[in-house]
């Protein structure tokens, strides 16, 4: 029996300190692993920063791009509108002026004229009466 004792694996000293050499193999494999991995994800976080980074200064870029565009195309729609109403405005005036002229009432600057006219011809013929009074009185 001591023979079937000593064939037996769990009596091998031999197999028992390789049993217990790959296990300490693979508790240093798996700390090693551990270790990289850390390492390796804080290298990758960091590389996961510089690309986020690299992208926002690429987006940043084209919406500002874009806005300027909007805003460029925007300023060009005011300038026309901002015509077009002037055209308009102007236009509505004129033919607005021409039937009143039709209807025979003048236009505030007309009749301004036509206030100072009259005051020039009251003061003129005021002047003339003024004359014709000091002939009289001698």
């Amino acid at each position: 029996m001591s023979d079937e004792n000593d064939k037996n694996p769990e009596n091998d000293p031999q197999l028992a300190a390789k049993i217990k050499d790959s296990a300490r193999q693979i508790w240093l494999a798996g700390l090693g692993a551990y270790t990289k991995a850390e390492e390796d994800t804080g290298r990758f976080f960091e590389r996961l920063v510089q690309e986020g980074e690299q992208l926002e200064n690429k987006t940043r870029g084209a919406v500002e791009k874009q806005i300027r565009s909007v805003e460029d195309r925007v300023e060009g729609v005011r300038e026309r509108a901002t015509g077009t109403w002037d055209r308009l405005e102007h236009l509505f005036d004129e033919r607005v002026s021409g039937a009143l002229r039709r209807l025979g009432i003048h236009r505030r600057e007309d009749i301004a004229a036509l206030e100072h006219r009259i005051e020039a011809l009251e003061a003129e013929l005021s002047m003339l009466r003024g004359g014709n009074r000091s002939d009289e009185e001698e």
